[in-house]
C-alpha cells in the first residue's frame, strides 16, 4: 500500500529565524510560522483561526533563512512531517510533530531577501538526525 506525506504551507514568521550548527558543521535552521485558516460558521459568522508550526531547515536553506528572513516574512514552505522523541531534563518523555522543509520559498522581501532560494540536497533519509545532531 502506498503513502504520502507531503505538506504545503504559506504563512508568516513569528520571530526571526534560530540558526544552529550540529557538531559534525552542518547548518539548521528553526523556524516558527503561522498559518491562518479563515472560514464561516454555519450562522454565517466569519471567522479566523491560526496554527502555529516549528518547520526545521537544514543546509545552504537554512544558512539563507537565516540571513535574509525576519520575523513577519512570509514563506511558502514545501515539506514532510516528522515526530520526534525524547527525554527532557526533568525526565519526562517529550514528543514533538514538526515540518522538515524540503524547499523553502520567500515571499516577502524581508531583510533584503530574494523571492526564491535554491533548494538545498535533501537531508539523507538513511541517516535521520540523531539526538546529538538536533542541536534545540
Amino acid at each position: 500500500m502506498a503513502s504520502l506525506n507531503k505538506v504545503l504551507l504559506i504563512g508568516n514568521l513569528t520571530r526571526p529565524p534560530e540558526l544552529r550548527y550540529t557538531p559534525s558543521g552542518t547548518a539548521v535552521a528553526d523556524l516558527r510560522m503561522a498559518v491562518n485558516r479563515n472560514y464561516t460558521t454555519q450562522s454565517g459568522e466569519k471567522r479566523e483561526d491560526t496554527c502555529f508550526l516549528t518547520v526545521v531547515v537544514w543546509g545552504k536553506q537554512a544558512e539563507s533563512c537565516g540571513e535574509y528572513l525576519d520575523k513577519g516574512s512570509q514563506i511558502f514552505v514545501e515539506g514532510r512531517l516528522q515526530t520526534r522523541d525524547w527525554e527532557g531534563k526533568d525526565g519526562q518523555k517529550r514528543t514533538v510533530t514538526e515540518v522538515v522543509a524540503e524547499r523553502v520559498q520567500f515571499m516577502s522581501r524581508t531583510k533584503g531577501a530574494p523571492t526564491a532560494v535554491p533548494a538545498a540536497q535533501p537531508f539523507a533519509e538513511d541517516a535521520p538526525a540523531g539526538e546529538d545532531d538536533v542541536p534545540f
